[in-house]
């Protein structure tokens, strides 16, 4: 498979990952493991955002001596939009990289992802996503790419006529099938997983918003890229890890933290604005605020605290405006002083 063409000859240059943190060191412990294990030749370096963990991973980190890891710690903990945004500046500020890659810190490449990679001459205008599964081998859903519906009016068709059965996600994500294809696919809209960015895509198209905190950063943020005359393809053949667990064992679907209500709505509403334009938004925007209302059903004792997070993420969302502070956030889920130590933690 050819994908196209580099100035480097029979390579893609120099690869550097990037990955953020915040207090989950044992995750982490393998992310590093796995990411360290790719030889100097497939993996220059990685670059380590630490944002301001508590469980002792600050201390850890202190007592690895691989000459490619370089930890950049901050003093607050930025979320993953600010964590990707200075982990990014970083790489480009001290090797200025052919290529980068990002991550969670819970998610790592598959042993042979990385010289898959390189296995492939690639044009800097094209961005490569992974094919993001569980540890146990299934899809997993939260990154699975998307083609924006609005750009593509028989995908905008075929998502309408699924929503009116409840699916209408499977309209415009990708099918599943696509995970088991040998050829890339096109796509719009991908998240911060095992994705990789050219050096021109940093300079053109700037870095992540560290204003949106967390949630729907890295959608923007790719869904700009592509907005910019930028290509990105989804790959199957990179496999990536995702041990992650945000709704996994909560068949409820409920934010816990409740605090990230505010960031999912909010990053919800200017990437809607994104995709959609102005004129289809505001349409959108009504339908997306019924259907979190009701959401607040499933959250019992916490329903008040839900509520306000949500009359808040709509005021911003609908503006456009991603100020409030994380600590406002924060503040926003606790005001209710009598039950915050059970409802809002």
């Amino acid at each position: 498979m050819d994908i196209g063409t580099t100035e480097q000859t029979g390579s893609n240059g120099r690869l550097v990952a990037v990955v953020v943190t915040y207090n989950r060191l044992d995750k982490l412990q393998t992310t590093l493991t796995r990411l360290l294990e790719n030889a100097p030749a497939h993996l220059q370096a990685v670059v380590l955002v630490d944002n301001a963990s508590t469980d002792g991973t600050e201390a850890w980190l202190a007592t690895r001596a691989d000459p490619r890891l370089v930890v950049e710690r901050l003093a607050v903990n930025s979320g993953g939009a600010g964590g990707f945004r200075h982990g990014l500046r970083a790489a480009q500020e001290r090797f200025d990289p052919d290529w980068f890659v990002v991550m969670d810190d819970d998610a790592h490449p598959a042993p042979e992802a990385l010289a898959t990679f390189h296995a492939v001459l690639r044009r800097d205008d094209t961005a490569a996503a992974a094919a993001v599964y569980f540890p146990d081998g299934r899809i997993c859903e939260m990154n699975r790419p998307s083609v924006n519906p609005f750009w593509r009016p028989r995908v905008f068709a075929r998502t309408v006529l699924r929503g009116l059965r409840g699916k209408g996600r499977d309209g415009y994500h990708i099918p599943y099938a696509s995970y088991e294809d040998i050829s890339p696919l096109e796509i719009d809209l991908t998240s911060f997983v095992g994705l990789f960015l050219s050096r021109r895509m940093l300079i053109e198209n700037g870095l992540p918003d560290s204003r949106l905190f967390l949630y729907g950063d890295d959608v923007i943020y790719t869904l700009r890229l592509r907005r910019s005359g930028f290509v990105i393809l989804f790959e199957p053949g990179l496999r990536f890890e995702h041990d992650c667990s945000t709704f996994e064992n909560d068949q409820r679907r409920v934010f816990s933290p409740i605090w990230k209500v505010y960031y999912s709505y909010r990053n919800g509403l200017i990437m809607y604005r994104e995709a959609s334009g102005l004129l289809l938004f505001w349409p959108l925007a009504a339908m997306a605020a019924v259907k979190w209302a009701l959401a607040g059903r499933r959250y019992g004792a916490q329903r008040r605290c839900y509520n306000r997070l949500l009359r808040r993420a709509l005021v911003d969302g609908l503006r456009g405006r991603a100020t409030l502070k994380h600590q406002d956030v924060l503040a926003l889920a606790a005001a209710d002083k009598e039950v915050m130590d059970k409802t809002c933690e």
